[in-house]
């Protein structure tokens, strides 16, 4: 490195950077072992709390406590509320509390599902399927468990994820762009702006997220520096005050936005053609059809034609790289916890058509690139946070992307596995846990003792069935000749 580069302790903590033994490196560079599958990939080795026992990714991975692990203290210290919830119990203790971890892979998601609530699996995530089952939303939107699921002691732990979704426009489009001369510019802004109040985020997240998730206000998602939470984090374009709390603004501000960008009620004011938008995606998946059904009834409140290209994934990386798209679906998930790495994502040397970079909008604002080279490498503080917010206010304005969601991750576990906390960021959190398997064998006999019943009323069934048939016979055979 050359010069300050404050993100490098975060690329120290990540999986690359994980300490080797050379001794280690020399052996699966011997000649042969590649051409046998002997590879640090298959067989790795390391100085963690676990060894990998057994490597069938396609059935089962078991990972085994490492006897020469120098040990670790459990942490002593948390955030608030930690120690209240007996997540510091076992403050000082040397870990890991768990001797075999195993991990299944299931193919299907109902027999999953039915084996955790049986007792098999220790924690589980949520499908939409089992969302409503599981979940009961209050309210205020608040997530609380079932009574299905409370009755079995079963905890929920709910965190915002790391990430962000956005809908993202094309700056070199000619019609949604930044590009053209100071007048068009203004025009393609906002109708960007007009785009993004009638998309209708909390609706997308009630509907096809079961309300897992956070409204997008801005490129940097909660838990990461320079977010804004609260009254000071809505995005004053596709939001107003009224009645003391935040709202989206209206469809008839968004037309106005329309007509003031040349296209009153959704037709160009000089040539009377309606306007005609392209999505490019991949269209796969479950539900695919009913999301982009949904967008386009979203544009259609503005009266915007929404029409679709559909491609497979490569294809689709290839419009982005050149450039042919207008409109398209991405997300980004924290590589470490700093809002360079987010703010990058529109940073003008990082376009994908001039530079082959992560700014797959190909974003452009000379104020915003300056801001960001002063950012980027400072120390987190007041002043980074003024730079922030001033950078977030530019994108804010110039509506690059819509700001779509933070996503919210919901897990279920069992009363008996302890010392779970969610961490968006850090993966080395199963060395902490703690089981208690006496109490996992009693609930599995509790819950899954055999139902006898339904096996007698069929032998009963069966006795009685051939009861007839028995007295047939027999009267046959003691009738005289």
């Amino acid at each position: 490195m050359r010069g300050r580069y404050p993100q490098f302790v975060y690329w120290l903590a990540m999986p690359f950077f994980a300490p080797v033994p050379p001794e280690a490196d020399r052996f699966y560079s011997q000649a042969g072992m590649a051409e046998r599958n002997f590879s640090l990939d298959w067989y790795p080795v390391g100085t963690g709390p676990y060894m990998l026992a057994e490597n069938n990714p396609n059935a089962r991975m078991v990972l085994a406590r490492n006897p020469s692990f120098r040990g670790e203290p459990y942490p002593s210290e948390g955030e608030p509320g930690d120690a209240q919830a007996g997540l510091l119990a076992d403050a000082g203790r040397t870990a890991p509390f768990i001797d075999t971890i195993v991990f299944t892979r299931e193919k299907e998601s109902i027999p999953y599902w039915n084996k955790f609530l049986q007792g098999y699996y220790d924690q589980s995530g949520i499908s939409n399927d089992n969302f409503d089952s599981a979940v009961r939303m209050g309210m205020e939107g608040e997530a609380a468990l079932s009574p299905q699921m409370a009755s079995r002691g079963i905890r929920l732990k709910t965190s915002v994820a790391t990430s962000v979704y956005y809908l993202s426009f094309n700056w070199l489009d000619p019609v949604v762009g930044g590009q053209g001369d100071a007048a068009q510019q203004e025009r393609a802004r906002k109708l960007r702006q007009a785009i993004s109040i009638a998309i209708d985020n909390e609706e997308f997240i009630s509907i096809f997220a079961n309300g897992r998730g956070v409204p997008g206000q801005g490129p940097i998602p909660p838990g990461i520096f320079g977010y804004r939470g609260g009254e000071d984090g809505y995005n004053p374009v596709g939001y107003e005050q009224a009645s003391g709390a935040w709202r989206r603004k209206s469809i008839a501000q968004a037309k106005k936005l329309m007509a003031e960008a040349g296209y009153p009620d959704g037709r160009d004011a000089r040539s009377g053609a309606p306007l005609v938008l392209y999505l490019d995606t991949t269209g796969g998946g479950p539900g695919g059809k009913a999301r982009l059904d949904w967008y386009r009834k979203q544009l259609q409140k503005i009266d915007v034609q929404l029409e679709f290209r559909t491609s497979d994934w490569n294809r689709f990386q290839e419009k982005i790289r050149k450039g042919n798209s207008q409109m398209f679906f991405l997300g980004w998930n924290a590589d470490y916890p700093d809002p360079e790495n987010f703010m990058f994502l529109l940073y003008g040397p990082q376009g994908a058509v001039k530079d082959g970079g992560e700014n797959k909008a190909n974003y452009a604002n000379p104020e915003f690139d300056r801001l960001f080279e002063q950012m980027k490498n400072m120390q987190n503080g007041p002043e980074r946070q003024q730079i922030i917010d001033r950078m977030v206010a530019l994108l804010r304005r110039d509506a690059p992307w819509v700001w779509a969601y933070y996503p919210k991750d919901y897990s279920l576990y069992h009363a008996w596995l302890s010392n779970v906390k969610p961490n968006q960021m850090a993966r080395n959190g199963l060395k902490f846990y703690r089981l208690d398997p006496a109490l996992r064998e009693a609930q599995r006999a509790e819950w899954n003792r055999p139902v006898v019943w339904p096996l007698l009323l069929l032998l009963a069934l069966l006795v009685l069935g051939t009861l007839p048939a028995y007295r047939s016979w027999r009267a046959r055979e003691l009738a005289r000749a």
